[in-house]
């Protein structure tokens, strides 16, 4: 069998009507959170908008956060706090491993010494014994 190749993830393939269908809005839903800015979809040189599944997915997750109460205020602040998380995430895979940077590889820490004594929570600044 031969399988039917799939677009990007990133590629507008949906008009507003399908993609209003496929997630379960409404197209004037669809056309005020583009407005309110959260989301973009391409557009076709006749200015058509296009979208893509990533834009299908942000859709039902805009539709997950207003059922959890979210206004659309709140709902562009979580998503982009949740891109900056997913790059910073991304970022971090990308980088090698490092020790932390007091201590060199292989190199045991520091004991600390018996003769240090403890702070006592409630008296800061004041040392116990």
């Amino acid at each position: 069998m031969v399988g039917v190749p799939q677009p990007e993830r990133q590629r507008g393939v949906y008009g507003i009507s399908v993609a209003a269908e496929l997630v379960g809005m409404g197209v004037q839903k669809l056309r005020s959170y583009e407005a309110r800015g959260l989301l973009e979809p391409e557009r076709t040189e006749g200015g058509t908008r296009r979208y893509s599944a990533d834009d299908l997915d942000r859709l039902r997750r805009i539709g997950d956060l207003l059922d959890a109460g979210l206004n659309l205020a709140g709902i562009g602040m979580v998503l982009d706090l949740e891109a900056q998380n997913s790059e910073l995430r991304a970022e971090k895979e990308e980088q090698p491993w490092r020790t932390t940077a007091s201590t060199p590889p292989n190199t045991p820490a520091k004991p600390t010494s018996p003769t240090t004594k403890s702070r006592s929570p409630r008296s800061p600044g004041r040392p116990i014994g």
